[in-house]
């Protein structure tokens, strides 16, 4: 530990974002970076806990005191060196992570954890900057052949780790670029894509082989594109590799059943965000996408994903954003309910709530309305919340009834039912009653040469869960073969 006192002398500071009235006019990463020395004194506040919450909460296992403390004594190598023992793309999870790691700080009882996040991307940068990330190509092959299909986080971290354990991997993604849900996802103002383009040449350049524009089975071509991927039977993959790696992700968006839902306008959010992003690469084969520019724009759902469209919305010129959410309004500080190390549910203004947006929480919709088949109103009432035999209960507020101007819809309510029929039935693979694929044990499921890991088999999450799955199932299949 190199201070000691280093969390009394020091209050935490993040980096703050750029100014609003400049980074609404592009769609480059809104977040700043402190300068070493900052970084270096937000690293001293890490109190070496003999138990290390930080740890416990992390899914990867990043080791904190130990990189913190190399971070504060200027060793920047030796912090990298810590960090890329435990998680493959830390430039990915220092941007987009939630950072459960900060929530289980002992400093995170009073609000003042330290910055783990951001201490994380500035140690890989510095790591990039100073050419210390280099390919490392396995010394020796096993001889075994692995097919993963889905380059999302938990595919790219699975292949990741097996080509360094010696196994020949290829990567089939059904999009033009590999990177799932990072790339076409996450809005470019959080996660700049040419980062997704230099870890994968690393990776190339490592061994691993990236099949990109090949549909595996008969499963949907990927959000947004016209089609016009090749596509592959999985049982030739099944006869051809040694095992096969299913980590297709969560690709079924929750939907709304209320009147009105067949208006044009109404649109899945991944769907809204996946076309900005297809936009700003440039890339061809896709639909018409369904613009803000000029319009009253509705986000019903109030997660992190709901967020990224206001963020979007604003950069493409919408006239007004709101946001509505079913729950309740979270508190600003721990509840009691959620005592420290737990994660809590706790009030968030993103970068892209501070761009502007009209926030309301216990709404519900009651249908759309629309003039020539188009949606121009949206019809809605505030809702109640009550615990009833162990399980909240919702009831409309009578005389609640309000309506919000809206010429786009955006829904980002999450996912369910998320794997492939067709991709499941030709590989002979069990789901369970939400769709995910059923595995037995560890990631093995019930065709032997097939394994699955990564939202396929345990339904939507958070990047660094599918990377830590798609870590877990390599560390699996090494052991089992």
């Amino acid at each position: 530990m190199g201070d000691p006192r280093g969390f009394l002398k020091v209050r935490r500071k993040v980096s703050g974002y750029r100014a609003v009235e400049e980074r609404l006019n592009d769609y480059s990463e809104v977040e700043q970076q402190l300068s070493d020395e900052e970084r270096r004194a937000q690293a001293s506040r890490c109190m070496d806990c003999g138990v290390p919450f930080c740890h416990w909460a992390c899914p990867v296992g990043n080791i904190m005191p130990e990189f913190q403390d190399r971070l504060y004594r200027g060793d920047w190598t030796g912090a990298w060196v810590i960090l890329q023992e435990t998680t493959p793309f830390p430039e990915f999870t220092g941007r987009v992570c939630p950072a459960l790691c900060e929530a289980s700080c002992v400093l995170g009882a009073n609000d003042e954890p330290v910055t783990c996040r951001q201490n994380e991307l500035a140690v890989i940068e510095k790591a990039f900057a100073d050419g210390l990330v280099k390919p490392c190509p396995p010394k020796k092959r096993n001889g075994k052949r692995v097919a993963v299909i889905g380059g999302g986080p938990a595919g790219l971290s699975a292949a990741y780790y097996l080509n360094r354990y010696g196994f020949e991997v290829t990567v089939y993604e059904a999009d033009a670029q590999a990177g799932g849900y990072l790339r076409y996802g996450i809005p470019n103002f959080k996660l700049d894509k040419t980062f997704i383009d230099r870890r994968t040449g690393i990776m190339e350049a490592e061994g691993v082989n990236f099949k990109c524009g090949v549909c595996v089975g008969d499963g949907r071509f990927a959000f947004g594109t016209k089609g016009g991927a090749q596509r592959i039977p999985a049982k030739k993959l099944e006869a051809e590799y040694d095992l096969v790696l299913v980590t297709i992700g969560a690709r079924e968006p929750r939907d709304i059943k209320a009147p009105g839902r067949e208006l044009s306008g109404i649109v899945q959010a991944l769907d809204f965000l996946s076309l900005q992003n297809r936009t700003l690469a440039g890339e061809k084969n896709i639909i018409e996408p369904a613009t803000a520019y000029g319009r009253n724009v509705l986000v019903i759902g109030g997660g992190d994903t709901g967020a990224d469209c206001v963020g979007t919305a604003n950069r493409q010129g919408a006239v007004k954003v709101s946001q509505i959410e079913l729950m309740p309004k979270p508190p600003e500080h721990r509840p009691e309910n959620q005592p420290w190390p737990l994660w809590p549910m706790l009030f968030k203004t993103t970068s892209s709530h501070q761009e502007g947006c009209e926030r309301l929480w216990s709404v519900n919709t009651k249908c759309f309305e629309g003039e020539d088949g188009a949606v121009k109103n949206v019809k809605l009432c505030k809702v109640e919340w009550e615990n009833v035999q162990g399980r909240p209960s919702m009831k409309e507020v009578k005389g609640s009834e309000f309506d919000i101007k809206a010429e786009l819809v955006l829904l980002a309510m999450g996912f369910v039912h998320v794997v492939q029929e067709g991709l499941v039935s030709e590989l002979g693979l069990e789901t369970d009653e939400r769709g995910n694929i059923r595995t037995k044990g560890s990631f093995h499921t019930s065709n032997p040469k097939v394994w699955a890991a990564g939202d396929s088999r345990n339904g939507a999450s958070l990047v660094v869960r599918a990377m830590a799955d798609g870590k877990a199932a390599a560390e699996a299949i090494l052991r089992a073969l």
